[in-house]
This record gives structure tokens, C-alpha cells and sequence, in this order.
């Protein structure tokens, strides 16, 4: 695999009328193209700052980044996908029209190609039944589906989450955790995934980077060679994942 992203001493520093607030500092970090990597921390460690930035949505203090091989048009870059933790749909557009408008406003893709795209990933999430539904008449599960689907129709190479299952239930995670897992396993693309949830890091992830307490900066980086496809049931009686998990979450509840 070859280098997707490049960020070397990075830093970005906020400033609120004069009070200067470091969100992180010093951030180098390479990441080869189609990891699943998972980055966790404490709150307020700048996980989410660093996602906007390579985002593009905020811009860095300094140090330097690089996403190879993005391609900019109208400013824009359609090559990086988002995903919140809220799925922020138009409450007024069905989920079809939802993803469609979505690619409307990507000039890459073709009008021609747009609805059968659109069938494609809702089918893929499985909402080829609710694709006329408005998002209040789903559940916050298929919402968030929708915005899963959306990047990947979008054809992001990129795509970065930040707790996109974090206000779900239990059951409704595992489900949408199959769901990502299934389609990033068909697309190679690249995910790095924000997230609380120590268990849920290291199930989904090839790689899983901790960031310490405010100003974040990257304290540990394992790669992980748990083989997939993979069960949560059976990676809890692998002491490699027990031990990994105790480690991980005595050293963040001590940061």
C-alpha cells in the first residue's frame, strides 16, 4: 500500500479573542492507502480538530499535511468524505433525494449516473425499502445509513468519521458496524474513525493511535493483526484483544 496521507508536526491553535487555545501539537502520522484507522483519546484531546483539518474545514497553525492524489474542483475537494456524529440529512428530502442531491453537487459524477448510484448504495445499507421515507419516519440507525452511503456513492477515497455511532443504541451499532466493515472491505478506501469507544476502536480497525490528554498529541500507534473477517464474540476470548483493551483503557482513564 502506498502512502494515502502525510502529516508531519502538525499543529492547530485556536484563537478566541486573543485567548490562544492549542487543540493538538506536533502530530506526525503516515497512513498507507486503504487503512481502517481508528484514533482515540481522552475529550478535548483534538481528535475531531484533526479531523476538520484534514477535512479541510479548519485550517492548520503548523506543520505540514498531504492527501495523495486528491483532486480539487470548485474548490472543493470531492475526494474527502465526512461522516458527524448526527447525520445532518435534509429533514424535508426523502433518503433518496437526500444522497441524490449529495451527488448533484459533485461535478465528477454523471446526472445520468446519479439515480442508479443512488439505488446502489441505498440497496447496499439496506434502504432500498425506505428510500422515499423522510428522515424523521426512520430510526437514527438508518439516518445515519444514509450518511455512511452517501460518501461512499460520492466515491471518496477518504472518508472520516468522527463518532458516527455514538448517540445509537447497542444494537443499532453492531448492525452499522457490519454495514461499514462490508462496504470499506469492497472499496479499499481509506477510513479514519474518531471514536470514545476503546472496544469499538479496536474491533473495527487496523490500526488504532492514541492521542493524550489536551494538547493531544499521538502517545501510541498499534497496528492490529487480528484477522478478518472478524467476530466481537471471538475476539474476546483472544487474550492478545483482552490485554490490548485493559491496556488502552487503564492508560486513557489515567491521561
Amino acid at each position: 500500500m502506498n502512502d494515502h496521507i502525510v502529516v508531519k508536526d502538525l499543529s492547530k491553535v485556536f484563537n478566541d479573542r486573543g485567548k490562544l487555545t492549542t487543540a493538538f501539537d506536533n502530530i506526525s502520522l503516515t497512513i498507507p492507502r486503504g487503512q481502517f484507522c481508528a484514533i482515540i483519546g481522552p475529550s478535548g484531546c483534538g481528535k475531531t480538530s484533526l479531523l476538520r483539518v484534514l477535512a479541510g474545514l479548519e485550517e492548520h497553525s503548523a506543520g505540514s499535511k498531504n492527501i495523495a492524489t486528491t483532486r480539487q474542483e470548485s474548490g472543493k475537494d470531492h475526494r474527502i468524505g465526512m461522516v458527524f456524529q448526527e447525520p445532518d440529512l435534509f429533514a424535508w428530502m426523502s433518503l433518496r433525494r437526500n444522497v441524490e442531491f449529495f451527488l448533484e453537487n459533485n461535478p465528477r459524477i454523471e446526472k445520468k449516473d446519479i439515480a442508479d448510484i443512488t439505488a446502489n448504495v441505498l440497496t447496499r445499507v439496506g434502504l432500498e425499502d425506505f428510500a422515499d421515507f423522510l428522515p424523521g419516519k426512520v430510526s437514527g440507525g438508518m439516518q445515519q445509513r444514509v450518511s455512511i452511503a452517501r460518501c461512499f456513492a460520492n466515491d471518496a477515497d477518504l472518508l472520516l468519521m468522527d463518532e458516527p455511532f455514538v448517540f445509537l443504541d447497542y444494537q443499532s451499532r453492531m448492525r452499522l458496524h457490519q454495514v461499514l466493515l462490508d462496504i470499506w472491505t469492497e472499496s479499499e478506501k481509506t477510513v479514519i474513525f474518531v471514536t470514545h469507544d476503546i472496544e469499538e476502536a479496536v474491533f473495527l480497525a487496523d490500526r488504532v493511535v492514541r492521542m493524550s490528554s489536551h494538547p493531544g498529541q499521538i502517545v501510541e500507534d498499534h497496528v492490529l493483526d487480528f484477522e478478518r473477517p472478524r467476530s466481537l464474540s471471538d475476539l474476546r476470548k483472544d487474550s492478545r484483544y483482552v490485554d490490548l483493551l485493559d491496556h488502552l483503557t487503564k492508560t486513557i482513564v489515567n491521561s
